[in-house]
């Protein structure tokens, strides 16, 4: 990923880095990337806002690495996944439940991600969300396709249709989940694989 921090930047604490770049994460979520200014992330960290040029040189910089950060750690638990070389429907199953503790861990970004990286991916500096998606829509074609050859999956399943079905269905939980509710990322999970793959009607 691009790296321009200056060196005030580099030295300065991890743990406040990562509480700004959370309280940042959070605005550009409600506001929108183009309506937030530094000025309004600053006031939500408690900083003045040429403070905040101590940690990042600009906004830019703050939204690059909530989604790398976001995106890197999504991968990590997809490729262990996917390395696993689990059946159709287990592979499946281990994604969904990744994906559901990535919004546990990252709803913000996630929300930033559904909402900015169509047009973001344009610019230069954030091609890696193109390739990510690439990437993504891969293996979860090539899982379903996997499922459909060996007679897991049902042979007159529309491939494209149920991806996009899951992906959206999925990820869209950012907008209401919240850390720390009634029910783990696990649980959520659970549930929504018992509809998705057995469906919510009363078996005859």
């Amino acid at each position: 990923m691009p790296t321009n921090q200056k060196k005030t930047q580099v030295t300065a604490a991890p743990e406040r880095r990562r509480e700004l770049l959370a309280t940042a994460a959070e605005v550009f979520a409600s506001q929108g990337y183009n309506a937030t200014t530094v000025r309004r992330i600053a006031d939500e960290a408690g900083l003045l806002a040429g403070s905040l040029y101590y940690h990042f040189d600009s906004k830019e910089s703050m939204l690059d690495e909530i989604l790398s950060t976001f995106l890197n750690e999504l991968w990590e638990g997809y490729d262990a996944v996917l390395a696993a070389q689990l059946g159709p429907r287990e592979t499946i199953e281990a994604l969904v439940t990744e994906s559901f503790r990535e919004i546990d861990r990252h709803r913000a970004a996630v929300a930033i991600y559904q909402k900015e990286s169509r047009h973001l991916a344009a610019q230069p500096r954030f091609h890696y969300l193109a390739d990510s998606q690439q990437k993504f829509e891969k293996a979860w074609l090539g899982t379903l396709e996997r499922g459909v050859a060996a007679r897991v999956f049902r042979a007159d399943l529309d491939i494209r249709l149920t991806y996009r079905f899951v992906r959206d269905t999925v990820w869209v939980a950012a907008s209401w989940y919240r850390p720390g509710g009634l029910h783990s990322p696990e649980e959520i999970a659970r549930q929504y694989l018992s509809m998705v793959l057995d469906g919510i009607a009363v078996r005859a």
